[in-house]
């Protein structure tokens, strides 16, 4: 009587009806059924798997190609595949699903990270009907994300407190969500960093990594703080950076008419301007402050009664 043929060490022949063969070498011991299915021979479980020579193989295939979380999850997603009687692309698809899953939420941690983003609001959260000089539509189109492809601009303007940053951040979380990375600063800690990094010789590389490399930056409080000539050429020098190369939501309080008395520079003002509202998108918020008004309300709520209904 002839000896039987091994199967081979991964997937082996189908055979139709016949009764699987069993493996005679050290190797992973998986055979197909008739309808294409995964099938362990020897029906063992994961704990006996992880003993053999090819999973030990495969394993090292993965960390190899740096699939450290294909490779770990390699064993339970084999038991899986047997008693589910997962197909072969079934089983890889699953395998590298959990890859890519955690992959994305390792680079999403390290976009939000770099961001900066001080804290996390959303248009959801927005009270529009508080500031009923904000034209939805527009905030809608914004939030598309379309500014960032086409390298538009986003400039908010209006006095303190009336959502200005909450409409940036909101946006900035946005872009972040779809994958872009996003900066935030504030305009004195621009300067700042701008300055410290020319100072000790690393300014190309901070540029490329937080001026001229995200796809879209945030500036906040402009014109909160006087500047200085040097500030001001700083500011110019960003602007100028990311002109039709990248966009910039900007915030400040100050109207376009004031940013001489910002910059201390008209012709610097000017050429500021010039760049920013090219291709830009301008709100100018006339409202209300929103803290001035949870302010107001938490002051009605701290006085007695008899303060609010006045003497009998």
């Amino acid at each position: 009587m002839s000896r039987s043929q091994p199967v081979s060490p991964l997937v082996a022949e189908n055979r139709g009806a016949e009764k699987p063969q069993d493996s005679r070498d050290d190797g992973l011991a998986i055979s197909r059924t008739p309808k294409g299915a995964l099938r362990l021979e020897n029906a063992k479980t994961a704990a006996s798997l992880s003993n053999t020579t090819v999973f030990h193989r495969l394993q090292e295939l993965l960390h190899y190609l740096e699939l450290g979380t294909s490779a770990a999850n390699l064993a339970g997603a084999l038991e899986t595949a047997r008693k589910q009687e997962l197909s072969a692309a079934e089983f890889l698809e699953g395998l590298l699903r959990k890859e890519v899953e955690v992959a994305m939420a390792r680079r999403m941690k390290s976009r939000a990270r770099l961001a900066n983003l001080p804290t996390s609001k959303t248009l959801q959260t927005f009270d529009f009907d508080f500031q009923p000089s904000i034209d939805r539509g527009v905030i809608a189109e914004l939030s598309t994300l379309r500014f960032i492809e086409e390298r538009r601009n986003v400039v908010l303007l209006g006095p303190p407190g009336v959502g200005k940053s909450h409409l940036a951040i909101a946006l900035g979380l946005l872009a972040l969500n779809a994958g872009y990375r996003v900066r935030f600063t504030s305009a004195a800690a621009l300067v700042t960093n701008l300055q410290g990094n020319y100072e000790r010789g690393t300014l190309l590389k901070r540029e490329r990594q937080a001026i001229t490399g995200p796809p879209l930056l945030i500036v906040d409080e402009l014109g909160y703080l006087p500047l200085d000539q040097a500030a001001a050429n700083w500011i110019f020098h960003v602007v100028s950076k990311r002109y039709e190369r990248g966009s910039i939501i900007i915030t400040s309080n100050r109207g376009f008419a004031d940013w001489a008395q910002i910059f201390n520079d008209v012709v610097v003002a000017t050429a500021i301007v010039d760049r920013l509202i090219h291709n830009a998108t301008v709100i100018n918020i006339r409202g209300k402050s929103y803290r001035m008004r949870n302010y107001l309300a938490d002051q009605r709520e701290d006085r007695p009664a008899s303060v609010l209904n006045g003497p009998p």
